[in-house]
């Protein structure tokens, strides 16, 4: 018995082990304002999130712009999920005082949120922006900016992950400051599922392991 426990209880360190590179769901962006072609590819080319389960019942929503393009996130919105509000915005992860952003983003909507199937709407007070001067402060390229919830009542990472598969939390985005000039609004494409389901079984194997040490 010992000597199984010992094999499964391995099985699940070595598959955390070997995921952890992986534990963050990310996702990339499609354009629904569709103002102008190249900033829109410039967008879904250099644009992302990435989520995190934070710990204590919190999940940290990660943006980066990855590329060389002039671009700037300047407000972000969620529509609807299991979160219940906002708990911290992180002025950017990896160079602190180069991103600046608060609470309630001005539009309150996202710009051409109704472009989106189905329509966008975003959820009262989970919205952010870029403090003046706005584009500066924005997420340009090779910055990165944290914004992390505390999920509601029962909810759970996985909840999360389900749910930006199915498209019940949508996260949207509006950017400016392109060379091209004007703005553009995109939305998050949907998580795949054999990614769900992989972090899901990451979830899964670390309740064994730990309920495996303490028999």
């Amino acid at each position: 018995m010992n000597a199984w426990r010992g094999t499964i209880l391995g099985i699940a360190v070595a598959l955390l082990l070997g995921a952890q590179p992986s534990a963050a769901a990310s996702l990339s962006f499609g354009c629904v304002s569709n103002n102008l072609a190249g900033n829109c590819a410039i967008g879904a080319a250099q644009l992302s999130v990435s989520v995190t389960d934070a710990g204590g019942g919190q999940v940290l929503f990660s943006f980066s712009n990855s590329g060389a393009a002039p671009s700037s996130i300047t407000d972000v919105y969620f529509d609807d999920g299991s979160l219940l509000a906002i708990a911290l915005v992180i002025n950017d992860l990896v160079a602190p005082g180069i991103v600046d952003f608060s609470q309630d983003a001005a539009p309150p909507n996202l710009p051409s949120g109704n472009n989106a199937s189905p329509a966008f709407v975003t959820t009262a007070g989970f919205s952010a922006d870029s403090n003046p001067p706005t584009q500066s402060n924005g997420v340009n390229p090779g910055e990165t900016l944290g914004i992390r919830f505390t999920l509601q009542g029962s909810q759970t990472f996985n909840d999360v992950l389900a749910e930006l598969t199915d498209g019940r939390l949508r996260i949207g985005i509006h950017v400016q400051s392109f060379d091209a000039q004007g703005s553009e609004s995109f939305v998050n494409h949907p998580l795949p599922e054999p990614a769900a389901l992989g972090l899901s079984g990451l979830s899964l194997c670390a309740l064994a392991a730990a309920r495996l040490r303490r028999s």
